[in-house]
């Protein structure tokens, strides 16, 4: 298991993670949230080796993790970190960036597993093409078949599904992680898209203000957000009488000491999603059907 403990780190004078603690099991799928500038990325570049803590320790199973000052060479063999930008070969193809740390010896099960993992990141069709030619989105998907080429035990992803459009993205991502999965490859996902969490991640932790302040199962912490941070990660809320209510948990009724008045209407596919005016302040609620600038609404919230 990966054990954090303690955690603290600055740049120069500005503080960026603090007494941050937790762990991560074998197989385990663990999602770092928090709002930019909140220590998502340097968090994955720590646990890599990439920088010297300024307090605590990092273990994966007995091995500690040590940053520049003890390593000549950045990272370890049983861990891969897909960063943002990607380190990958321009002038060769697509098959030759994924192999590249492949052994020779074995050239049939080397482009056994090449083949796989093209499948695995949907570029089969490219593998003879030249990694200067490809979108962001297929260099990003290279990179990510590159860092599981030689089946690491532990995944670190910063935001790794940022540069692929929608038409793939959601066939990947479940490629991805059920490939993870099914391998039992710990996985470690610094994300702002709540798609990368509802549905594939086991745990997830809330990072703000340099630390910790959620650290509990998708399920739960959506279904009981404790802070309008954490309810801000997985869709529009409220604050109705002290509470948090999300907007489609809001129902149009009949009556109800709830009047809001509406004052537009956006498609969202499955819903609309209606904005309002409830005693002077603006309020989001999902309905099955547009609503008209200036209908008087009665509502109803149950948590």
């Amino acid at each position: 298991m990966l054990q954090v403990k303690n955690l603290s780190f600055h740049y120069k004078d500005n503080s960026v993670l603090k007494d941050v603690n937790f762990e991560v099991g074998i197989g385990e799928h663990l999602s770092i949230i928090g709002e930019s500038g909140s220590g998502k990325s340097t968090l994955l570049k720590l646990l890599y080796g990439e920088h010297d803590l300024d307090q605590g320790e990092i273990f994966w199973k007995n091995i500690q993790i040590l940053g520049p000052k003890f390593n000549l060479v950045i990272g370890y063999d049983f861990m891969k970190y897909v960063a943002q930008e990607f380190d990958l070969m321009p002038f060769t193809s697509v098959e030759e960036n994924i192999g590249k740390f492949l052994s020779n010896f074995y050239p049939e099960e080397k482009q056994e597993r090449i083949a796989e993992l093209l499948e695995v990141v949907e570029l089969t069709h490219f593998a003879k093409t030249k990694v200067k030619t490809l979108s962001g989105g297929q260099k990003q998907r290279v990179a990510l078949a590159r860092a599981l080429a030689k089946q690491p035990e532990i995944m670190l992803l910063d935001e790794p599904f940022s540069h692929i459009d929608n038409f793939k993205k959601q066939s990947l991502r479940r490629n991805v992680f059920q490939y993870l999965k099914q391998h039992k490859i710990t996985c470690i996902v610094a994300t702002h898209d709540s798609e990368d969490v509802l549905g594939f991640s086991d745990r997830m932790i809330v990072l703000d203000k340099h630390q910790i302040v959620g650290n509990d199962s998708p399920e739960n912490l959506f279904n009981n957000p404790q802070t309008p941070l954490i309810a801000s990660f997985f869709g529009e809320f409220n604050i109705i009488e002290g509470n948090i209510v999300y907007a489609h948990q809001l129902k149009v009724v009949p009556n109800s000491n709830l009047k809001a008045t509406v004052k537009q209407a956006y498609f969202k596919g499955a819903c609309y999603l209606i904005e309002g005016n409830l005693g002077g302040k603006t309020i989001f609620f999902e309905h099955f059907e547009e609503l008209k600038p200036g209908t008087l609404t009665f509502l109803e919230y149950s948590k």
